[in-house]
């Protein structure tokens, strides 16, 4: 039944995390609404953004009302730290098939020996046979037949992503533009090419943009689409960029949704504070797959060129520094030592505490050590949607835990000792998060506020606060 007025338009406030998804929404009288879902939930066939927006204006079936949405998404950002993005193909001139393998050879840290550098984001690559000097003069004309050949046998592979980076292609760019349409006629349904993406000098800091875009952008199109077809054509929703604009639908790409939700967060940030008479603050917005920290003294800090998850991105953006440390982040024992992340449970299976089987967490060890109170804790999970956190399976896994760890090392730990090594290893990658984006630029943080927000950062400001004085 549609109880909701046509003729009226709702103001929809989204942020579509990993693990929730957070609705603020304003009716047509200005009554503010909110609602907290879990992203995903095999029980649902709809968004959880469309559920809920569905539950607020309380639309149960048919055609939604008019609605005004803006959302900020976590799905690349994600995507991107957990490597889920789509396999993707790096084609490139030839010799230069292991250059952003390489990178600019720079020492992320000047005293560690051993350097082990991110997972390259290509599942395959092709060289081109093909060269175009820095004066535009052609020394080794393009081969298409070669190309053509070479495409076809990556589709039968399975692959439908593909960048595309020639040396000076941002200034010369016939040979990429030729080799997009072939690209296409081969059956890739994703061409990211470096001209189009991003034209700029430096073919490392352009390759890793359009491999970023490519391996991006298929996953975070399924998520538009997706939902944009649930609000239906009346209700064309816009997307927080990671510069902190907004952008519709059918420009939405993946280089420029990695830090969409973070970016929303800034701004909400900046304003409360200034708010509150606060003009120094530093942002710590933790999530349940990653926490976002920023710097804002008055004035928005933004970048042309960052690294996430490793990966360097040549595009506007906020300047926020992302770790993957999360309510969701995995706890585990590996190689005789604890270790939290990057993976998450996110939202399904989520926390053990969620009652759907799933691993060892942050959020688990919230529980055990009493920081979450599961009697106290929203009734989200379960078919009926009326289960609390159980208690319970954390403690069992927590000793079995305990177990597997005497067995292998001879030491015995408790499980209230594992549970707050664990929170000690997340909080020290998060204060160092915010160390990067400090005092690594000269700022004292003894002189600003922290900003905590994301669903699991009250339970971790005080300790990060600690860990920085």
């Amino acid at each position: 039944m549609n109880t909701a007025e046509h003729g009226q338009v709702w103001q929809v406030w989204i942020d579509r995390g990993g693990t929730f998804t957070d609705v603020v929404a304003r009716d047509p009288v200005g009554q503010v609404h909110t609602a907290k879902l879990l992203s995903e939930d095999p029980a649902r066939s709809e968004d959880a953004a469309i559920a809920a927006i569905r539950l607020l204006t309380k639309t149960d079936t048919g055609a939604l009302p008019r609605i005004d949405v803006r959302m900020g998404t976590t799905v690349a950002t994600n995507a991107l730290l957990e490597r889920k993005g789509e396999p993707s193909v790096l084609a490139i001139t030839r010799g230069f098939g292991d250059a952003l393998r390489i990178g600019t050879q720079e020492r992320p840290d000047l005293f560690v020996r051993r350097i082990d550098l991110p997972l390259p984001l290509a599942a395959a690559v092709i060289e081109i046979d093909e060269r175009v000097r820095a004066d535009g003069r052609i020394e080794r004309a393009l081969d298409p037949a070669a190309a053509l050949a070479a495409f076809q046998t990556a589709v039968a592979q399975g692959y439908r992503a593909i960048a595309i980076v020639l040396m000076h292609g941002y200034r010369y760019p016939a040979h990429e533009a030729q080799l997009a349409d072939l690209a296409r006629a081969a059956g890739f349904t994703q061409v990211s090419v470096s001209h189009e993406v991003a034209p700029l000098i430096k073919l490392i800091g352009r390759g890793d943009t359009t491999l970023v875009d490519a391996y991006l952008s298929p996953v975070l199109r399924r998520y538009v689409d997706a939902v944009s077809a649930q609000l239906g054509p009346h209700n064309p929703p816009l997307f927080m960029q990671s510069s902190g604009g907004l952008s519709d639908g059918a420009r939405f790409r993946g280089k420029d949704a990695i830090l969409s939700g973070p970016a929303g967060g800034i701004v909400g940030m900046a304003r409360t504070a200034e708010l509150s008479g606060i003009s120094k603050v530093i942002g710590f917005d933790m999530g349940g797959t990653s926490t976002d920290v920023s710097h804002y003294a008055g004035a928005f800090e933004r970048d042309s060129e960052t690294r996430v998850a490793g990966v360097r991105i040549r595009t506007p953006m906020m300047r926020i520094n992302t770790v993957a440390a999360g309510g969701g982040s995995i706890c585990r024992f590996e190689a005789g030592r604890l270790v939290v992340g990057p993976q998450s449970a996110g939202a399904v299976p989520g926390p053990a505490c969620y009652r759907n089987g799933g691993p060892l967490t942050v959020t688990d060890c919230n529980v055990l050590l009493g920081k979450l109170r599961a009697a106290h804790f929203p009734s989200l999970f379960g078919p009926a949607g009326d289960q609390p956190l159980d208690a319970a399976v954390v403690t069992a896994k927590f000793a079995e835990l305990a177990a597997a760890i005497k067995a292998e090392t001879g030491l015995d730990h408790s499980a209230q000792a594992l549970a707050e090594g664990f929170i000690q290893i997340a909080v020290a990658n998060m204060a160092h998060a915010i160390k990067q984006i400090s005092v690594a630029r000269g700022h004292d943080v003894a002189g600003y506020a922290l900003a905590c927000f994301g669903g699991a950062g009250g339970q971790h400001a005080c300790l990060v606060a600690d860990a920085l004085t």
